[in-house]
């Protein structure tokens, strides 16, 4: 069904009659200097351009499984129900071969 996007909109209360000072009171100040500390931002969640050099990560890299392949085109580990073909560089999956 096509909207059109360009007509007014109707509404069932009317709230077309408010005042804007009314509406400014509902609507926080985008402006004032008040950091808001919610769960948005979490104290292990590390903002972009933060030093993190000294920070070590535990990261386990588990060697590639039996029923595992890498694809030599979008180079994703998949799955082997997810082979299509191999080519003469290597295995190829289904999503890359559809493509």
């Amino acid at each position: 069904m096509a909207t059109d996007y360009d007509a007014p909109r109707k509404t069932d209360d009317s709230s077309d009659s408010e005042s804007i000072e009314a509406l400014k009171e509902r609507v926080p100040d985008k402006m004032s200097g008040v950091v808001d500390d919610d769960s948005d931002n979490p104290g292990s969640f590390e903002l972009a351009g933060q030093d993190l050099s000294d920070v070590d990560l535990d990261v386990v890299v588990l060697p590639p499984q039996v029923d595992e392949f890498t694809c030599v085109e979008c180079f994703l580990v998949k799955h082997r129900s997810q082979l299509d073909h191999e080519s003469k560089l290597g295995p190829v999956c289904a999503e890359c071969t559809a493509l």
